[in-house]
């Protein structure tokens, strides 16, 4: 960690033909290593369940400061370390499925932030760095969610910030602004600390701007109320198993627990203990027999409907043909029946669908378990229920900026959050999801309702504040009031323009300092 400012190399090291420092003393690349790891374990602690928001920027600060002044190898090998060392508690949920694949999960995640931070070693020479190094951020994150397999836009910084300070920018920018201003919040601590001289402003202007970067999300306007609202159940019915097990031994049992606590929801109504339903939303696979082609299934499904008296949104797996699926939300009304429906278009990889499949089976017995392979829908999920058009998104998809989007953009309000977490349940995959949902929330100015099988279900209103959610691994039902809000934000006006201005401006950065780097050792060659 040099004492130089903008990239300048601190004085008395030997240099190269570049003008960089050579070869650091061990304790230089040991206090660089020990940054990385406290910056890396600093980000985690921002994420649910530790839930410290605040963390996120000096984690970042950190992070930056083990890169600050070094070649790209050295910031690439780096930026690993720290990638690491936030990942591997980050998404530790994944040790569920096996250790060996949390492990190469983070091994193959943690390439993206090196890539990035092998390009921050050449624009840490550029004024104004902190901003630059903001946009490549962006850009790394937008590229983890999409490759490979369709990418993993799990642990962004913004996730986060479910409900922190930052938060509001989500209603300008989405979630990449959220990211891009928590980073520039952190990069501008570290050029505070890095910035080398006794003039005072040139510690003091970065720490003041670092400061103003999440108060001046105070200024970001909210749209108000409309005074409408829709009654919504939710019912979480529980799993009896637990793993990778979730559904148990025994067949149908999970979709009985769904349908006893639906029914137990319509006592409760009828008894005067809640109000009365306008529509009521069951978990991602509430029910674990094909209602399409079980009787059972469907006169259970039925029975249930009619009892709570409104159209009932439940999650099925259901038949493709012969050697497909889908995972459907699927609207079932009380007198007709199935009717309209939302297909999953986000797929887990090896979990719904299995990439490069002969290779995968031949090596990973476990990757049998996936079975039918899922087909991903191709429309967004916009489903009339009673009073409303539900904008419907299936668990993974929450992650996902543009599937949410474009569900708000057909009409879809309140959003409704189908998930099944039973595999994950008490590790840190829940309360991250619910986070997100706390971010999409503010982004869009819709409420969010979640129904999961084991939990967490819970309510969000449209300013991201959580106003009921449930414990996990319990039966639980309740309903409660969302408000219906139609006014769209700027975010979800924009689209993801914000993201690709940010990455392009990241990138750009990277290029001019790439050649401007590469002008200077032509001239000293030819000097």
């Amino acid at each position: 960690m040099t004492a130089a400012g903008d990239g300048v190399p601190s004085k008395g090291g030997p240099k190269s033909a570049a003008g960089e420092p050579g070869r650091e003393p061990l304790r230089m690349t040991a206090a660089r290593i020990a940054a990385a790891v406290a910056g890396g374990l600093a980000l985690f602690a921002a994420f649910p369940p530790l839930d410290w928001w605040w963390c996120a920027p000096p984690g970042i600060a950190l992070i930056v400061a083990s890169l600050h002044g070094t070649r790209p190898r050295r910031a690439a090998w780096l930026g690993y370390v720290g990638a690491a060392a936030f990942l591997f508690p980050g998404v530790a949920w994944v040790r569920t499925i096996g250790d060996d694949v949390w492990l190469m999960l983070v091994g193959a995640e943690s390439l993206f932030y090196a890539a990035m931070a092998a390009a921050a070693a050449l624009i840490f020479r550029l004024p104004g760095w902190p901003v630059w190094f903001g946009g490549l951020w962006v850009a790394m994150e937008w590229l983890r969610g999409l490759v490979p397999f369709g990418g993993f836009p799990w642990a962004r910084a913004a996730f986060s910030q479910g409900e922190s300070l930052f938060t509001t920018y989500a209603a300008l920018g989405g979630a990449p602004l959220v990211s891009f201003a928590v980073v520039l919040c952190g990069a501008l601590l570290a050029q505070a600390f890095l910035s080398r001289g006794r003039v005072l402003w040139r510690r003091a202007a970065p720490v003041a701007l670092a400061l103003a970067v999440p108060v001046l999300s105070l200024a970001v306007p909210r749209p108000g109320d409309e005074g409408r609202t829709v009654n919504v159940g939710i019912v979480q019915g529980n799993v009896p198993g637990r793993g990778m097990n979730v559904l148990g031994d025994e067949p149908a049992v999970v979709l009985r627990n769904h349908a006893n606590e639906t029914k137990r929801l319509a006592q409760a109504v009828r008894e005067g203990r809640l109000p009365k339903p306008d529509l009521v939303v069951l978990p991602e696979n509430s029910t674990d027999i094909d209602p399409y082609r079980d009787r059972f299934a469907q006169e259970t499904i039925h029975d249930s409907v009619r009892d709570v008296g409104v159209p009932t949104l439940v999650g099925a797996v259901v038949a493709i043909g012969d050697e497909h699926r889908a995972t459907r939300s699927l609207v079932w009304d009380p007198v007709t029946g199935a009717g309209d429906y939302y297909d999953k278009q986000h797929l887990v990889p090896f979990g719904e669908f299995t990439p490069l499949k002969e290779i995968v089976l031949a090596l990973w017995e476990r990757a049998g378990l996936v079975g039918r392979q899922s087909v991903p829908g191709d429309k967004p999920g916009d489903l009339r229920m009673g009073p409303v058009t539900i904008g419907a998104v299936n668990c993974y998809e929450v992650a996902y900026d543009g599937t949410v989007r474009e569900t708000v953009r057909a009409g879809g309000t309140p959003l409704v959050v189908q998930t099944n977490n039973a595999s994950y349940a008490l590790s840190n995959l829940p309360p991250q999801q619910l986070a997100m949902s706390k971010l999409r929330a503010v982004e869009h100015n819709r409420a969010v309702v979640t129904a999961a099988t084991t939990g967490i279900s819970a309510f969000v209103m449209p300013d991201g504040k959580v106003s009921w959610q449930t414990r996990e691994l319990v039966a639980d039902m309740n309903v409660v009031k969302v408000p219906v809000r139609t006014e769209k934000t700027l975010a979800t006006t924009v689209g993801a323009f914000p993201e690709w201005a940010l990455m392009v401006m990241g990138a750009a950065a990277a290029g001019v300092a790439a050649w401007r780097g590469r002008r200077r050792v032509d001239r000293m060659r030819n000097d």
